[in-house]
């Protein structure tokens, strides 16, 4: 995997760590390069040297899936480095050690697996999320590190699209070690959107987050809205928030909500940063609890001379403006990847939802609905450029479950390549293994 900042630099915002992590998106405060991520690649290609080899064995592709598994729980605590897990097999193909990268400037997950196994590695396997990296980093070459533990065998499922990691690979066909990659390639992809998503098109992935009723209203006609959804949503909801790089929402939200944007409901990690989109930053009141020093804050507008009357601390950057004389979206979407923000939470009201589908800005949608009518009230969803039922935003559903008395709904919008969630992944016994697509057609606190 690749050990250093592939989207963004180290530098950045200055987000809250926890748990070791050196925060995400980390460093000294101050403006990074821009993103310098490679352009799109195409994982899993059949005629691709990348993933030419011997076909994945059962026990390789069952290894494939727990290493899926270990990646996807440490989704958005690595940033700026990739979420990558990998299990190591003996020579008669049991596991004998597992790991997953932890935080940026730790080892990486196959040096972990590495660890854990021991002697047993020797003459084993090494199945991975993500093509082992070939350079010096903050770490060693994890190509290296498996050359030297004597594997002779390594598995992996999502080729490094970077132009510096990348090659690590062919490296370990140089040394005589066989390779076979696109194992599972739609789960490791979805595991590690995040970071595939930034180095790829980047820009970060965004998560549309909204609570409404069963009638789509996210408050009463009299404007009022606490609590539409349970508790056990709103937990929910910010063990989402702890996952992304940063949350986001409009002067709207700020002015009628007054949101604070942290952690809490009892979930712990890293705070992201918090954003505000706003037009005019005079109208914003210079006590809101989201100006606090709990976690970085930075306001987007178009006017930032007019946000003078607000703390210091704030950090203050000009976009230009869109048609509608709000921040356009695609700038502020720049200028957060350039400080290395590689996901973002959508979290703000029915108008900046409606400017980030506009925009084409979304990517995945969240939706946490109460067993509740109101008839009345603001809708969760305003103008997002549909004009007409076949002009209507079509979704991927993912997954439903129930979190006390509400639904939680999760669905991609189609085109968004992350692949599903549920470990549906397909192999063949060929060169190579592929990935069949069987997907079916509240406040801020």
């Amino acid at each position: 995997m690749s050990g250093t900042a592939k989207a963004g630099g180290t530098g950045g915002l200055g987000g809250a760590g926890a748990s070791g992590a050196t925060g995400s998106p980390g460093g000294a405060q101050g403006t990074p390069p821009p993103c310098t991520g490679a352009s799109p690649a195409s994982p899993a290609t059949a005629a691709s040297p990348a993933t030419a080899g011997l076909p994945a064995s059962a026990a390789e592709v069952r290894a494939m899936h727990r290493a899926v598994e270990l990646a996807a729980a440490n989704l958005g605590v690595t940033t700026p480095n990739p979420t990558v897990g990998c299990v190591i097999l003996d020579r008669s193909g049991a596991v004998v050690g597992e790991g997953r990268h932890e935080f940026a400037g730790g080892p990486h997950a196959e040096v972990v697996a590495l660890r854990r196994a021991g002697r047993a590695a020797f003459a084993g396997t090494a199945v991975v999320t993500l093509e082992p990296c070939n350079h010096h980093g903050r770490t060693g070459p994890c190509a290296q590190a498996l050359r030297a533990a004597g594997i002779r065998r390594v598995v992996y499922a999502v080729a490094d699209p970077t132009a510096n990691a990348s090659g690590g690979a062919e490296s370990l066909r140089a040394a005589g070690i066989s390779v076979t990659g696109g194992v599972l390639a739609e789960s490791a992809r979805r595991a590690n959107r995040f970071w595939l998503h930034a180095v790829e098109r980047r820009r970060p992935y965004i998560t549309w987050k909204f609570g409404a009723t069963l009638d789509g209203r996210v408050a009463a006609a009299d404007r009022s809205s606490r609590w539409i959804t349970g508790e056990e949503s709103r937990r929910d909801a910010h063990e989402l928030r702890a996952r992304h790089d940063a949350v986001l929402v409009g002067a709207g939200t700020v002015r009628a909500d007054d949101p604070h944007l942290g952690l809490r409901h009892g979930v712990t990690g890293r705070a992201p940063v918090r954003v505000v989109l706003a037009g005019d930053p005079a109208s914003l009141p210079a006590r809101a609890r989201i100006w606090d020093d709990s976690a970085p804050t930075v306001l987007l507008s178009c006017d930032q001379a007019a946000g003078g009357h607000l703390p210091d601390r704030v950090h203050q950057v000009t976009v230009p403006a869109g048609a509608d004389g709000r921040p356009d979206v695609t700038a502020a979407l720049a200028e957060l990847s350039a400080r290395g923000v590689h996901s973002l939470l959508l979290e703000g009201g029915p108008t900046v939802a409606g400017a980030f589908l506009r925009a084409g800005a979304v990517d995945e949608v969240v939706g946490y609905l109460a067993p509740l009518l109101l008839g009345a009230g603001p809708a969760a969803l305003a103008d997002a450029g549909v004009a007409t039922l076949a002009d209507g935003i079509r979704l991927d559903l993912l997954s439903t479950r129930t979190l006390g008395r509400d639904l939680r709904l999760n669905a991609l919008l189609r085109g968004t390549d992350t692949g599903r969630d549920d470990g549906h992944d397909t192999h063949t016994d060929t060169h190579t293994h592929t990935d069949t697509d069987t997907r079916r057609g509240a406040p801020c606190a």
